[in-house]
Formats: C-alpha cells, structure tokens, sequence
C-alpha cells in the first residue's frame, strides 16, 4: 500500500511557479470513484506543510499518468503557469519521453507506430486500428529497444500525441503488451498494482522563466526495474 503522503525524496524539482514529482505507481493523480487520496491532494498538503501556509496551496493539473504507471510527473504552482503549460502540451512543444518493459521483443529495433484509437467507456479499455476508422483518435509515437536482460526487453517510448493508455494500447496492439498490464494481454498483473511503463522525463519550456529544462526521474526501487539500471545509464 502506497504511503498516503510525498516527502522531499518524491520531489524532483521545485520553483515558484512549477514542482515536478517521481509519481509512484498505485497513486492516482486526480480524485476518482475510489475515493483515495490523489497526489494532486498530497501536494498540496506537501507545499502547505512545508511553508506552513494557512490556507490550501495552489495546485493546478498539467498532465496525468494512468495509476499503475511511475514517474515523471509535473503540477503547477500558479494559474499563469498552469495555462502556459497546458498551452505547450496543446502545441505539443514538451517532449516526452517514457521506459517500458516487455517480453515479447519489437521486430524492428526502432520504429514509429500509428494508430486511432476508441476507449471503450465500459470496460475502459482503448483498442488501437492500423487504419483510419469512425470515431477514432489519432495516436503516434516513436520507440526504440535500448537493451534485453533475462527474456526481458527495456524500450524507450516518445508519444509524440497524448491520447489515454496510448503507450498501452499502441504497444499491445504491435504485439509486445507492457509487463504486467493484464488489462491489455499480459498473461499476469502485478501483485503491487503497477505496470512496467516509466514517465522517465520532460523536456520544456519555462513557462515564466523561457529557460529551456529537462527534468528526469529515477526509476522505481522494487526489485525489478533496478535490474535495468545499468541499461538506462
């Protein structure tokens, strides 16, 4: 069970205007039928304690990561950064760019996939097409096979659009489904709830400051993924 608060070790940069968290997986970004305490939540009480504010603290959404996925994940601290910042991931000026796992190795070392996408709203489950088809959203993204270690292959993903459980759905449907993402043809889940997908970094423009950064986070300590550390160096 995921601790029900961040410490200063999840944050991976902090200003005025932005903070960037190593998302853990299991936690939900924004508050949903489950009722757990999201991390947008768990900021605010992390800034609200650690300046000793008497009110809540401003905490605005840029972007989110499905619950089983880790990493790389930023909040705003302003409104004016929050509109900046969701206006770059409008124009698709932030680069992002994610680790995935899988034990079926891609026929291509490298490649680009394109698909259209339909979420089912039932199951929420999102089916990639090869082709255009009614109702479909066009997805894209880049990936390249950086290594293998005992049966497994690491991937570096770039979803150069940002469409829900796109990474997920586009990798499945090229036949090389996520490690432990049942709901999209692993054969097993994970007992911790989290998949092997890994929000590594973004790469962006300031929103106030017009200085280019790249921020990354570390890959999750559970036994796995360290395995892969020296793959990723």
């Amino acid at each position: 069970m995921n601790k029900p608060e961040i410490t200063d070790k999840e944050v991976i940069f902090e200003d005025n205007h932005l903070i960037a968290i190593n998302k853990r997986a299991g936690d939900i970004v924004q508050v949903d039928e489950t009722g757990d305490l999201s991390l947008e939540d768990m900021v605010k009480i992390y800034l609200k304690k650690k300046y000793d504010k008497p009110n809540d603290a401003y905490v605005g959404v840029i972007h989110r990561l499905d619950r089983p996925v880790s990493g790389m994940i930023l909040f705003a601290k302003t409104s004016k950064a929050l509109e900046r910042m969701n206006k770059f991931f409008q124009d698709r000026t932030v680069k992002k760019t994610y680790f995935a796992i899988v034990r079926q190795r891609p026929r291509n070392a490298e490649g680009k996939l394109i698909n259209w996408l339909i979420r089912n709203r039932q199951t929420r489950v999102t089916k990639a097409f090869p082709r255009e088809v009614k109702g479909g959203t066009y997805a894209e993204l880049d990936y390249a096979v950086i290594g293998e270690l005992n049966g497994f292959y690491l991937l570096r993903v770039e979803p150069l659009t940002g469409r829900t459980h796109q990474i997920r759905a586009q990798l499945a449907a090229m036949g090389c489904p996520i490690v432990g993402d049942n709901k999209y043809g692993y054969p097993r889940g994970s007992s911790l709830g989290s998949i092997c997908l890994h929000s590594r970094s973004l790469a962006f423009m300031h929103p106030i400051k017009k200085e280019r950064m790249t921020l990354e986070a570390s890959l999750p300590k559970d036994g796995f993924w360290d395995k892969f550390e020296a793959l990723v160096r």
